[in-house]
């Protein structure tokens, strides 16, 4: 199979290792960012650097970016995707799209671009900045199969784990539900510091014990280090969480569904943004915790 050309638009903390790891295999990416000069070790390296979205419109696109919102403002206008790809004349796309957003919100998007002949394919990613670097990502992904298809040797050199969940809307639910559990075990553990610390129990040795049961968890031992130093500054954050636990109440509401925990768990990184916590670790939702001893969440 021929490689098809492929271009990454948005360099944050995800989408710079994603794109040095695809340069690495591909031998040729094109990139584009927001802010230019977070382009420059990537273009120095052998890729080529973009200067509008409309120049980085390729037969695979993916976007790395925060919300849907911005995915929509580098479709749109003279230098925009819906431009490049029409004067290169590049039949049937596929724009991927890789941050996390509403699974309502994308699946009505795909619509609307495939009445212009533009497939879209939500894949968002677990694994954080470590996984992007590592290319041990999982790939949730919901779009069309034959969109699928034609992005699939791309999405296997994003991720490590790459399942097509189904149509589109269908991998942004799925990432949805990821982040139920890591919210709830982000939140279980913390909860259990708090106890433990209010008890006199070592929270070091309580830890250990996790780590050597049932426990233990990826979560666990990624965020270990935060609880026992008690900082939590950087990584993912408790509004990115909240966004998540979001998006996971709008699609069961779309299903008519409820989900009680899920209810609880947003109700608490609520109150920690508002406490101002926002833009800590989530693993910091202990401090909220223990703020608010004598409430009911």
């Amino acid at each position: 199979m021929t490689t098809p050309t492929v271009s990454l638009l948005g360099l944050g903390r995800m989408g710079e290792p994603i794109a040095r790891r695809l340069l690495t295999s591909l031998r040729t990416l094109t990139v584009w960012n927001r802010t230019p000069n977070k382009c420059g070790p990537l273009g120095r390296a052998g890729a080529h650097v973009a200067p509008t979205p409309s120049a980085a419109a390729a037969p695979i696109t993916l976007t790395v970016l925060t919300d849907l919102a911005d995915v929509k403002q580098i479709l749109r206008g003279p230098d925009g995707l819906l431009s490049g790809w029409a004067t290169a004349g590049i039949d049937r796309p596929v724009l991927v799209v890789h941050g996390t957003v509403s699974p309502v919100g994308v699946a009505q998007l795909a619509k609307q671009l495939a009445r212009s002949n533009i497939d879209l394919v939500d894949a968002p990613l677990s694994g954080g900045v470590d996984g992007a670097e590592s290319g041990n990502l999982s790939v949730m992904v919901g779009g069309t199969q034959d969109a699928v298809d034609r992005a699939w040797p791309i999405l296997t050199q994003v991720g490590s784990t790459v399942r097509h969940l189904g149509p589109s809307g269908a991998g942004q639910t799925g990432k949805a539900c990821n982040q139920v559990v890591v919210a709830a075990t982000v939140t279980a553990i913390a909860e259990a510091l708090v106890l433990a610390d209010q008890t006199g129990i070592d929270r070091s040795q309580l830890l250990e014990l996790f780590s050597g049961g049932l426990a233990d968890s990826q979560v666990l031992q990624q965020k270990k280090d935060r609880w026992l130093a008690g900082d939590f500054h950087g990584g993912g954050s408790s509004v990115n969480q909240l966004k998540d636990l979001r998006f996971a109440t709008e699609a069961a509401a779309a299903h008519g569904a409820d989900l009680p925990l899920t209810s609880t768990l947003r109700h608490v990184f609520e109150q920690a943004v508002a406490d101002g916590d926002g833009d800590l670790d989530h693993a910091g939702v202990e401090l909220c915790i223990a703020r608010h001893l004598a409430d009911h969440y």
